[in-house]
């Protein structure tokens, strides 16, 4: 008996031992592969991608259901973006709320007949809606789909760009996000298929109307996805 104790003990220990090195490893592995990105990153001049006509547009698909006490500041941090070809399209999800009409005070939403193709499913649309405040800004008004992806694909249907960015309705990003993300993409548009982000709260603040607390969340660039095809 003691002898299995014995042989249990040190089995505990060298797993322990061998558990914190495996996770020592890893960390080191991530902090050099961090700075390493963030060099690379330093190394590019964001102001060349913001000035050249040459940089691709981007389309912004912030689905909102029920997001009426952060809809007005989310929108307008995604409309301060730092890009020079950017479309917002907000796809109000069948809210119960009254985040459509938010919408529609803060940036004078007016009705609009435009082409909008099914080309996946979603939910049915009940109207499209331009911002004469910023005319970048259009809002899809849909019956409630059960599911986010469905509101994503009915902003997939209205956009316009080649390249799509899609964020919670109640997320802020940085100003200079998507010039960060786009620069391995630009560097390798035909391995690199997708770029990720790193999300975490910023801050907490009461809303003006209440008592409810609005979490923001910053989205920074990070490693990029790339393709398998060599």
């Amino acid at each position: 008996m003691i002898r299995l104790l014995e042989i249990s003990n040190q089995t505990l220990f060298w797993y322990y031992v061998a558990t914190n090195l495996a996770y020592l490893a890893m960390l080191i592995i991530a902090l050099k592969t961090s700075a390493r990105h963030q060099r690379r990153l330093e190394s590019h001049r964001l102001s060349w991608f913001k000035d050249t006509p040459m940089t691709p547009p981007i389309t912004i698909i912030a689905p909102a259901h029920n997001e009426e006490a952060s809809i007005r500041v989310a929108i307008r941090n995604l409309l301060e973006l730092d890009y020079p070809q950017l479309e917002i399209i907000v796809v109000n999800d069948g809210s119960a709320d009254r985040t459509l009409e938010e919408l529609r005070d803060e940036f004078r939403l007016r009705a609009v007949r435009a082409v909008y193709v099914a080309e996946v499913n979603s939910a049915s649309i009940r109207g499209l809606y331009r911002s004469d405040v910023d005319s970048r800004l259009l809002v899809v008004d849909k019956d409630a789909g059960g599911s986010k992806a469905d509101a994503v694909n009915a902003g997939l249907n209205a956009a316009t760009s080649p390249y799509i960015c899609i964020v919670d309705s109640d997320s802020v990003l940085e100003r200079d996000a998507l010039l960060r993300i786009m620069v391995p993409i630009l560097e390798d548009p035909k391995r690199v298929v997708a770029v990720g982000g790193i999300i975490r709260v910023l801050m907490v603040r009461k809303s003006k109307t209440g008592n409810c607390a609005v979490c923001a969340c910053l989205a920074r660039a990070s490693k990029p996805s790339k393709s398998s095809n060599t």
